[in-house]
């Protein structure tokens, strides 16, 4: 969710780190801007296009732009703790409705360890945005599940986060011409299987029961590539001493993926891969690869699963379950209490 132009601070626009200019047709960064392609963009346009399409609670992720790869520190530690503050305000606000997450910079730990504490027990937030990939402090790019990041895994642990993977700044990580939008095409997917590919090596799923971590995109790569890594793990054990087979985290309960893989082959792959119990419901709405509707994909929110159906890929009790059940295990984990809780709000009881 897009703050509006008049929310961000005037330092965001100076420093040329985030913005919206004021007709609210482009976001933009130095050098970068995209265009606004839905008005729901926006709190209030969002609650009006959720209710058209029947959508009672959403779960609101980070800005991707706001990772703080690459910027200074005072910079960064400011730009994360305005959009966590933000994301905070929108669940408060409207706490029947959404559900935030916050974000942190893997390359500063204790600051991120501060800032994990603030928003789980200041601001109320459970669910941990992290990027694939970021930025450390002499720039060279790593993986957010380098050992060295430990601490941070150990801190969501102890408080039992929901943890959302996603990639980005693909085109500052790999010299290639940015054209064709292949960053988020082709990159993006072999991102999240890199991220997921050290997960599971070092066997988070079980260092750390307590977390429940998704992958964005489906882990689309993470899918296909089972087997290659199977391969390799086998066939050059000299190269993965004491790491974890890949085999081992294959439809483990704690790592989740979202449906947003965009054709129903891809989907089935997934399902017949990881169980239906592990996907949950991924909208990526209002971005272009969301499933906004559309006249030349005569597309809809939630396309995907009804054409899921359709081909007996899954059954309506799994249909419901992606939508609803698997999204508050993600969230809650095994706590009842919390499920209920949340949908005691959404229902308004």
């Amino acid at each position: 969710m897009l703050p509006y132009p008049e929310q961000i601070p005037a330092f965001m626009k100076e420093k040329k780190v985030f913005w919206v200019d004021d007709e609210r047709k482009y976001m933009l960064q130095e050098g970068w801007k995209r265009p606004v392609t839905d008005s729901s963009f926006f709190l209030n346009e969002k609650l009006e296009w959720m209710e058209k399409n029947k959508i009672d609670h959403a779960v609101i992720l980070n800005l991707s732009q706001l990772y703080g790869n690459g910027l200074r520190l005072e910079v960064m530690k400011h730009a994360l703790r305005f959009q966590n503050d933000f994301n905070a305000e929108v669940q408060r606000n409207h706490p029947s409705k959404f559900t935030c997450g916050f974000v942190v910079h893997p390359g500063f730990i204790h600051g991120a360890l501060w800032e994990i504490e603030r928003c789980v027990e200041d601001l109320g937030l459970r669910v941990l945005c992290l990027p694939t990939h970021f930025m450390d402090s002499i720039g060279q790019w790593r993986s957010v599940f380098d050992e060295e990041n430990n601490p941070i895994f150990e801190l969501a642990d102890k408080y039992k986060l929901a943890i959302e993977i996603h990639p980005y700044d693909g085109d500052k990580m790999i010299k290639l011409q940015n054209v064709n939008w292949r960053f988020h095409l082709i990159w993006m997917l072999a991102q999240c299987g890199d991220a997921y590919h050290f997960y599971t090596l070092n066997g988070m799923q079980e260092r750390f029961p307590n977390i429940r971590t998704c992958f964005a995109h489906g882990g689309q790569l993470a899918q296909m590539n089972l087997g290659r890594r199977i391969q390799g793990f086998d066939g050059r054990p000299d190269l993965f001493e004491g790491k974890v087979h890949p085999r081992k985290a294959v439809g483990h309960p704690n790592i989740y993926f979202d449906t947003l893989v965009h054709d129903t082959d891809s989907f089935k792959l997934m399902v017949e891969r990881q169980g239906n119990n592990q996907i949950i419901m991924g909208l990526d709405d209002p971005y272009p690869l969301g499933e906004m509707e559309s006249d030349a994909q005569s597309s809809y929110p939630g396309k995907l699963l009804d054409l899921a159906i359709e081909r007996d890929i899954i059954n309506q009790e799994q249909y419901d379950d992606i939508w609803e059940d698997n999204v508050l295990r993600w969230l809650f984990g095994d706590d009842e209490t919390a499920k209920k809780d949340l949908v005691r709000k959404i229902l308004g009881e």
